[in-house]
């Protein structure tokens, strides 16, 4: 007979894969270590299969464990999600929506964003998560992030999700006040000096990696960041040079510590992208915040032309 799997195992399961530990996973779920380890045994040896390893401080997933835990943990998203959904359908303005953002759309466009979305819906909780899109794959497929406003260079994800343009950023080099390249105007000029980057897999960043490699001479990139703002801090306080948004040029918080410098080439524009699972069925409340995002990229355009 087909063993049946049951939801609060599901959940057992899920939890403790995230905790790494039956006992985080008891405090989040407020289930005794027992009752959880039942379900994670009745899993186990309902798929006769093995999911954890079992360490002195916790557990790890095997190859099996992983491969569930993609399915699984989609399932628990998409459980949630059609809950909010019948609920906001019957009128309920309450749910939970989680969205990702790059690092130049979460200091630009996403605050007037959710600023009037929470005062239109105060009820409904919305996660941002920040970064590049390389860092939100697996959360996209599982489910765990409903949308992101990102850049994206093609590549193997195209398959998976759907890609809507929403505008493009132009991008220029920038090092802090009193730098010894002020007056620069070739990046030729800029090549003695130390680069940093944020990191540049997938994104803007490998665009602009390609470029300079066809190059005869290119910047030095000693320093990559993870983080967007790892990389403006380097360049506000020491003599590396990097590319960014040229609206940081603008940012009243930033202007007076980071100087941009008018080379003659020509940067490419950076292009954000509204990025969905392909698969995905949003909420009411979830589309309606798309839509918002939809118009205020719409007054980027506009406010740029």
């Amino acid at each position: 007979m087909t063993f049946q799997i049951k939801f609060h195992q599901i959940r057992a399961f899920v939890e403790v894969s995230r905790q790494g530990s039956i006992r985080g996973a008891s405090r989040v779920l407020n289930l005794s270590q027992p009752a959880l380890t039942k379900s994670i045994k009745e899993l186990e040896e309902g798929m006769a299969a093995q999911l954890f390893v079992r360490r002195s401080k916790g557990v790890t997933l095997t190859e099996c464990g992983e491969s569930f835990y993609q399915h699984a943990s989609l399932i628990l998203e998409e459980l949630r999600s059609a809950q909010d959904d019948i609920r906001q359908r019957q009128g309920q303005q309450a749910g939970q929506i989680n969205i990702g953002m790059g690092a130049s759309v979460a200091r630009m466009l996403m605050p007037p964003v959710i600023v009037r979305f929470h005062q239109q819906h105060p009820q409904v909780k919305v996660r941002i998560m920040e970064g590049q899109l390389v860092s939100m794959i697996n959360e996209l497929r599982q489910g765990e992030l409903d949308f992101t406003i990102n850049t994206y260079y093609q590549g193997p994800y195209d398959h998976e999700f759907t890609f809507e343009k929403l505008f493009e950023k132009p991008f220029a080099i920038f090092c802090r006040e009193g730098h010894p390249a002020r007056g620069a105007t070739s990046i030729n000029d800029l090549l003695k000096y130390s680069w940093t980057m944020p990191t540049p897999r997938g994104s803007y960043y490998k665009q602009l990696e390609e470029l300079f490699n066809h190059r005869e001479q290119i910047p030095r990139v000693g320093i990559v960041c993870e983080t967007f703002s790892s990389c403006i801090s380097l360049v506000a306080q020491s003599d590396f040079l990097s590319i960014l948004p040229q609206e940081l040029g603008c940012d009243p918080l930033l202007a007076h510590r980071l100087v941009m410098l008018p080379v003659k080439e020509m940067l490419p524009k950076a292009t954000y992208y509204l990025i969905q699972r392909r698969d995905s069925r949003q909420t009411p409340l979830t589309e309606s915040l798309i839509t918002q995002f939809r118009r205020q990229a719409r007054q980027v355009i506009s406010h740029a032309t």
